[in-house]
């Protein structure tokens, strides 16, 4: 068994390794390094909790059990889900850790054990902590639920707008605030149940209208959003357990999500409070003008693989824009290997990564990172922005709205003001799709229909497999 001291230096390690995690997470190069730091520091971490000194010796093989089953579900799931699944996934495990929130929060509210020796201001703190911490679990809970249905596809990406949302929201406010103080002012378990039920029930409510009300084009945001809220989530129940290294644990995660948060919207030209606040930053759409200048014109040019392949052959400069269709083709090691035969023949060749392509922050660096693909031709949007008048190709695999002129030239667009990649300032794109379908936002493109403009149909990862061989041919 840990003793007290052996226990704290433990997690002080443990914090140290969290922190190291983090700063090599902010880097691809260092990214694998990150990941080891953090998984040594939650190894460290859980064994000085579970041998520490509040667990006695009978609980341990309960614990066992447990980790051995979560543990299990949590290698199946590693090993079976798809790349495309990941964003769903990772919504699905902050939606846990909200749960977990929820039910130390009640469960440490009605144990009258959990609530020996506080007194006075001390118990009102408690109080206010067990408050806090299940109101945040229930948003992030039930606002992840809804999260995991729209990046699964079983609920639709447009935004639900209810009529007086911002007064719903400013409404379930106040109600809340006013069970904090009957639940404050409670003086048994059972005076407390009833606050403590109807605020959970608003914070569920509210969790669940505020990422209905965000459109698809902001799921990204969403996600890195909830992980925020995960965070807090965590440290919310640090404090419910008084253990320290879970407070600082949730804090950094919180905070870090609320920085990444924050970075995207300002990429989107969105607005953080906005998001945060649920939807606030989503408005319909302004009325589009009469007639059909609003929508987009023009016939489409379609072009073959092999047509593809000269022009790949004949240019100097190329950018390969990916976005969620190359995932779920998961053709990026055929990318791969056109990447690799383009520049060995001394072809310029880049990545253009918008901040929310594919379905959650990192999600196409992740993919191109699995493929091999080296670091230092991945470029963030604002860098490679300025090329394109000066590129010769411009390869779009499965991306739509990252890449849509209506963001700049449309106000009435739902993306309108989103800073995207410009594409189409290239001497030639080819925009590679399945069909003509919108994108997950649900707008229409004029990318399709410009005259520089090709569009390669068909599965991503076929079509590139038949212009890698011509290429090679």
């Amino acid at each position: 068994m840990f003793t007290t001291e052996l226990a704290t230096v433990s997690y002080i390690g443990a914090t140290i390794l969290f922190i190291l995690s983090l700063g090599g997470l902010s880097n691809q190069e260092t990214a694998l390094r990150g990941n080891l730091y953090g998984m040594i520091g939650m190894a460290l971490a859980v064994l000085a909790t579970v041998f520490g000194p509040q667990v006695t010796w009978a609980g341990i093989p309960w614990i066992v059990v447990a980790m051995l089953i979560g543990g299990s579900i949590g290698l199946y799931a590693a090993r079976t889900v798809q790349m495309t699944q990941m964003p769903e996934l990772v919504a699905l495990m902050h939606s846990m850790v909200g749960l977990a929130a929820m039910l130390v929060g009640l469960s440490t509210f009605i144990d009258p054990e959990a609530s020996k020796g506080f007194v006075g201001a001390a118990k009102s703190i408690h109080e206010m902590e067990i408050y806090i911490g299940i109101l945040i679990g229930a948003v992030t809970f039930s606002g992840s639920i809804v999260a995991f249905g729209k990046l699964s596809g079983r609920i639709g990406g447009n935004p639900l707008l209810l009529p007086g949302r911002h007064w719903l929201n400013l409404a379930g406010l106040l109600v809340v605030i006013y069970f904090g103080g009957a639940f404050m002012n409670a003086h048994t378990i059972a005076d407390g149940i009833m606050p403590l039920a109807v605020m959970t029930v608003i914070a569920l409510l509210f969790g669940i209208h505020m990422v209905m009300a965000i459109g698809g084009a902001d799921m990204p945001v969403v996600v890195s959003m909830l992980n925020s809220y995960s965070g807090w989530a965590a440290a919310a129940t640090g404090f419910m357990l008084s253990n320290d290294l879970l407070i600082v644990t949730g804090a950094l995660v919180g905070s870090s999500g609320a920085i990444l948060s924050y970075i995207m919207c300002k990429a989107m030209a969105r607005s953080f409070i906005s998001v945060i606040a649920g939807g606030f930053g989503t408005a319909s759409a302004a009325p589009k003008p009469a007639g059909d200048a609003a929508q987009p014109a023009g016939e489409v040019t379609p072009i073959s693989a092999t047509e593809t392949a000269e022009l790949l052959r004949e240019a100097k400069s190329v950018v390969i824009v990916p976005g969620y269709g190359m995932a779920v083709a998961q053709a990026q090691h055929t990318v791969y290997e056109i990447t690799k035969f383009l520049r060995d023949k001394g072809v310029n060749i880049r990545f253009g990564i918008h901040p929310v392509a594919g379905r959650m922050p990192g999600h196409m660096n992740v993919l191109l990172a699995e493929a091999k693909v080296p670091y230092d031709i991945v470029f963030e949007m604002d860098e490679l922005n300025d090329d394109f008048p000066k590129t010769d190709v411009v390869m779009v695999i499965g991306a739509n709205d990252i890449v849509n002129p209506g963001a700049q030239d449309d106000p009435s667009s739902p993306i309108a003001g989103m800073p995207v990649l410009e594409v189409w300032k290239a001497k030639t794109s080819i925009v590679m799709k399945r069909s003509m379908a919108s994108g997950y936002a649900g707008v229409d493109n004029p990318l399709f229909y410009k005259e520089n403009n090709r569009m390669l149909f068909g599965d991503a990862k076929k079509m590139l497999d038949e212009v890698l061989v011509v290429l090679k041919s």
